[in-house]
C-alpha cells in the first residue's frame, strides 16, 4: 500500500493498516506562501520528512479592517471573490496536481469565527459579539460566503478534503453556549457541509492555540472523517483513545507541539512516540495537537514520523 492508500484506509472500520500514518505540519517562510515557491517547498517538506499526506498552510489572512469600529458596522464587512483568492488557490492546484497521486492531500481552511478575528482582532471580536450579536451574525454570514468561494476553488482544484480549523468555545471566550451556537457553530456548518459533500478526507481540527476547552461536546456531531483534538480538556489530560471514543471516528495528534518533537533528542522523541502509540487506538495518525513551531528542526518530525512507521502493535 502507498501513502494514499494507507491514510484513506482509516476511514474503513476494521481494515488492518499496514503501519501508523503520522504528519506534522507548520507554517514556511511568506517568500514560499503563494505560487510556485509554496509547491516547490510544500513538496519538499513532505518529501524530507517522510510524512504521510500533504496539508497544504492557508496563507491569504482576511485583510485587517480598522473601519468597522463597532459592531453595527460588521454588515459592512467586505466580500472576497475569486481574485483574492488566487494566488493561495494557485498554489493548491500546483500541489495537487504535483502529489495527489501518491498522498492524500488536504488543504487548511479556517473558520468564519476564526477569519473574523485576523481581520478585527482578539478583542474586537469579543466584545461586538456581546454588544450586537445581530449585526454581527450578518458580517459572519459575509465572510462566510467569502469562504465558500475559497472552499469551491479547492474542490474544483481536486483537493480530496479540508483541515478544518475552529476556535470560539474556548472557556475565557464565549462561556456562554447560545453565543456559541448562534455566531459561530451556524457558519462552521455551513462551510464544513460544503466541503462534506464533495471531498471523502475532511479534519476538524478543535483548535485550542489560545485557549482551554471545558469540554468538547459542541464539537461531537461537527462534520469531519478524522478528528485532531487538544491534549487537555477541563484541565485534565485527554488521552487519544477517549478523543476515539467521544468522537467514533479517527484521531490525529497525540503530541505537544512544543514538546520533544521541537526541542527534544532523538532519543527523546521517540520515547515520546513510543509512549503516546502504547495507549493510541487502532484508527490513528500520529501529530501534534497543532502546528508545530516554524523553527522545529525538518529532523525532529523525520524521526518522530519513522518511529510511528516502524511501530508494531501487540
Amino acid at each position: 500500500m502507498n501513502k494514499r492508500d494507507t491514510v484513506l484506509g482509516l476511514l474503513e472500520p476494521g481494515k488492518r493498516q499496514p503501519y501508523i500514518p503520522a504528519a506534522f505540519f507548520l507554517h514556511f517562510d511568506p517568500s514560499c506562501h503563494f505560487g510556485q515557491a509554496a509547491v516547490a517547498r510544500h513538496l519538499e517538506y513532505f518529501r524530507a520528512t517522510g510524512m504521510d499526506l500533504v496539508k497544504i498552510q492557508y496563507e491569504g489572512r482576511f485583510p485587517s479592517l480598522p473601519e468597522i469600529r463597532r459592531a453595527g458596522d460588521w454588515p459592512a464587512m467586505p466580500l472576497y471573490g475569486e481574485g483574492f483568492f488566487g494566488p493561495q488557490v494557485e498554489a493548491v492546484e500546483g500541489i495537487v496536481k504535483a502529489a495527489r497521486r501518491d498522498a492524500v492531500v488536504i488543504v487548511t481552511l479556517y473558520s468564519p469565527f476564526m477569519c473574523a478575528g485576523h481581520a478585527l482582532g482578539e478583542e474586537t471580536v469579543q466584545r461586538h459579539l456581546h454588544d450586537d450579536p445581530g449585526a454581527v451574525a450578518k458580517g459572519m454570514e459575509i465572510i462566510t460566503e467569502s469562504l465558500m468561494v475559497f472552499v469551491k476553488a479547492c474542490i474544483r482544484a481536486g483537493v480530496d478534503g479540508f483541515y478544518h480549523s475552529t476556535q470560539g468555545g474556548e472557556r475565557r471566550r464565549l462561556a456562554d453556549r447560545a453565543l456559541f451556537d448562534t455566531l459561530v457553530r451556524p457558519y462552521d456548518m455551513a462551510v464544513m457541509k460544503e466541503a462534506e459533500r464533495s471531498c471523502g478526507f475532511n479534519v476538524l481540527h478543535i483548535c485550542d492555540y489560545l485557549g482551554e476547552y471545558d469540554d468538547l461536546s459542541r464539537f461531537q456531531d461537527y462534520p469531519g472523517h478524522v478528528v485532531s483534538c487538544p491534549l487537555k480538556v477541563g484541565g485534565r489530560p485527554l488521552p487519544l483513545a477517549d478523543a476515539y471514543k467521544m468522537f467514533n471516528r479517527p484521531v490525529m495528534g497525540g503530541l505537544d507541539r512544543l514538546g520533544a518533537v521541537a526541542t527534544g533528542t532523538e532519543g527523546e522523541i521517540r520515547a515520546e512516540v513510543e509512549t503516546v502509540l502504547r495507549h493510541a487506538p487502532e484508527r490513528l495518525i500520529l501529530g501534534a495537537d497543532c502546528t508545530v513551531p516554524s523553527e522545529t528542526p525538518w529532523h525532529n518530525l523525520r524521526i518522530a514520523i519513522q518511529t510511528a512507521h516502524a511501530w508494531r502493535r501487540g
